[in-house]
């Protein structure tokens, strides 16, 4: 069954390159990310795993957690780093799970669960999982994405997202198209005028439905 938006995210033990983890325990109270490549020492997936280290900085500013998974071992992990490193300018600091077995690519929905590894894999046996999962600290899923083998992600939209999720959940708000950190909200359309006001002050109303404000710090 497909894993959807505000469902409880499979819990797992597996091991990564820095260790065992148990995967709800491991998020405690922060934001997480995960996020999936299809193979270890292939071109896309390095300048993507490079993309996430540099941004380091950004995800403890958000209070949250990343990690990575693809169905290579520890070892291939541990020696795929000093590549990451050597051609994104940053070395990753984050875990990389070890899915050797498929069960959390099948319980994330992003294998089919008949998948299996044939001898002599290729990226394209699975291509299917270069997928983002952004989850709460209520271990709900709260975004996903799903990429081809060709498209590298921008990870300037997940961090773009996050705040968007951050503030919506916390603030009690609607982020419009292109949102970004301090441009203007949307009140929902479940909180009447009145109620708008006295939450919020001021707002523009361009339709019945759409209210735009500004969130005072």
């Amino acid at each position: 069954m497909a894993l959807r938006i505000n469902d409880t995210v499979p819990d797992f033990t597996a091991e990564t390159d820095q260790g065992t983890i148990h995967f709800h325990d491991w998020i405690g109270d922060s934001w997480a990310i995960l996020f999936s490549h299809p193979k270890d020492f292939t071109p896309v997936c390095t300048t993507e795993f490079g993309a996430v280290a540099r941004l380091a900085d950004e995800w403890k500013k958000r209070n949250t957690k990343v990690i990575g998974i693809s169905v290579d071992g520890v070892a291939e992990h541990q020696k795929w780093k000093a590549d990451i490193e050597k051609a994104g300018g940053a070395a990753p600091t984050f875990p990389i799970l070890a899915d050797t077995g498929l069960e959390i690519a099948k319980a994330f929905d992003m294998l089919p669960a008949d998948a299996y590894l044939p001898d002599g894999r290729t990226p394209n046996d699975t291509a299917t999982v270069r997928a983002v999962f952004i989850i709460g600290p209520d271990k709900k899923l709260k975004l996903s994405m799903t990429y081809p083998m060709t498209v590298g992600r921008n990870f300037a939209e997940v961090v773009r997202a996050l705040d968007a999720l951050q503030t919506s959940t916390g603030r009690g708000v609607a982020t419009p198209a292109n949102w970004v950190p301090g441009g203007d909200v949307i009140i929902p359309v479940a909180v009447n005028d009145e109620a708008a006001k006295e939450k919020f002050g001021s707002f523009e109303k361009v339709l019945p439905y759409l209210r735009y404000t500004k969130l005072k710090d």
